[in-house]
């Protein structure tokens, strides 16, 4: 035999072939070697794709028993903080605009108590809220929450309970400024009422039903705007509002959502009806300089025009104004000529039908201003200028 003929054979293997006889067939160590190459590279393959499906199921095993559900389905959403994990709820993201006005305004409403001599000693009798509206100690409420006092009391947001005396009281405007000795008080921020529109957010913070309740906050919508409501024989542009306004409301803020008082909450106006889901407050523009003389410890001098009469209407329903009954003497309305039996058509350029819409037209200014009358006397239109004089205190 050869041996040079098997050179590079080293392997040999037998294979039963042709009918059973056995005969020699040899297998090249290459192919072999490829073939060992092609198995070890699929074994690796298999192997890594076992490995990394392994490690994906620990990882996400792992954050799923690191995360907490909560109900209602929630969404969920991951932080980083200290380079840890941290699962947050993202409703918590975004602040309530009730709990906002609620921190920055809260600590400016105050509660305030009215205390009388009685049988056995000072004791309450009313209690409401009031605002800080100046860091020196300066606080706005209502009038009828301090009216008859001997002494008041106030209670700040702390707890603190100090003595207060009184500024300045307006009983037309159901308003007053009181002050306790005190010094570097948070005040609240005075907004602008005119900017504010129906269903906007309304927020109410008081104390209803007296100091166990006190800071309560209430919110809803701006119902309705520039409501009149008389009161005292004054007619004031109201706020009506669904947030709860109850007894111990009064003199407690109405706020919008940027935490700025556009009305001072009145109980008073609401009273004596049997309705829910109704309150009103003064527009807090329109009490502006009201709240700015009683700081001063002023009375609060208005103008009027000085006529009583009813609204009345032609009988062909082409004319309607106000007949004047009475004229008070020394008036604005005396001194510029207008007499009894003359009908009021028109008041600085504006149609009036009833006493309420003078007692507005003329709120709007102040003493010393001119204004102009269109008046129907026996069937002649007569135009007229009064001077708008300050109010005696007994009208």
């Amino acid at each position: 035999m050869d041996d040079n003929k098997y050179d590079g054979v080293k392997d040999v293997k037998w294979k039963q072939v042709n009918n059973g006889e056995s005969k020699i067939k040899f297998i090249s160590s290459r192919k072999k070697s490829n073939i060992k190459k092609i198995i070890k590279l699929i074994s690796f393959i298999l192997l890594a794709v076992i490995s990394g499906g392994i490690s994906g199921a620990y990882t996400a095993n792992k954050k799923q028993s690191n995360t907490t559900y909560t109900p209602n389905n929630q969404t969920l959403m991951e932080t980083k903080k200290d380079n840890k994990n941290v699962i947050s709820n993202s409703n918590s993201q975004v602040e309530n605009p009730v709990t906002k006005v609620a921190e920055s305004v809260g600590p400016t409403v105050v509660g305030i108590s009215n205390k009388a001599d009685g049988y056995f000693g000072i004791q309450d009798t009313g209690t409401g809220s009031g605002i800080i509206i100046d860091s020196r100690g300066y606080i706005v409420t209502n009038y009828h929450v301090i009216e008859n006092a001997d002494r008041v009391t106030v209670k700040l947001s702390s707890g603190k309970i100090l003595d207060a005396s009184i500024s300045g009281t307006d009983e037309k405007s159901d308003l007053a400024v009181i002050k306790v000795n005190a010094q570097n008080l948070p005040k609240a921020q005075l907004g602008d009422s005119s900017k504010i529109k129906i269903g906007d957010i309304a927020v109410a913070i008081g104390n209803p039903l007296g100091e166990n309740f006190s800071g309560s906050v209430t919110a809803g919508i701006i119902s309705a705007l520039n409501r009149k409501i008389e009161y005292n024989g004054s007619v004031y542009k109201v706020i009506q509002t669904d947030a709860a306004i109850n007894p111990g409301n009064s003199g407690g803020p109405l706020c919008n959502t940027n935490g700025q008082v556009i009305g001072i909450n009145s109980f008073k106006f609401g009273s004596g009806q049997n309705t829910e889901g109704i309150g009103f407050a003064i527009s807090i523009n329109e009490v502006k300089s009201i709240i700015k003389q009683l700081m001063n410890g002023g009375e609060v001098a208005k103008p009027y025009l000085g006529i009583y009469g009813e609204g009345v209407t032609s009988g062909d329903n082409k004319l309607s104004g106000i007949y004047i009954q009475e004229v008070l003497k020394d008036s604005g309305a005396f001194k510029a000529g207008i007499k009894p039996t003359d009908i009021l058509l028109e008041l600085d350029g504006k149609k009036v039908i009833r006493l309420s819409d003078v007692s507005e037209i003329v709120n709007f200014h102040k003493i010393g201003d001119k204004i102009k009358c269109k008046i129907l006397r026996n069937g002649n239109t007569i135009e007229l200028e009064a001077v708008l004089y300050e109010m005696p205190e007994d009208k």
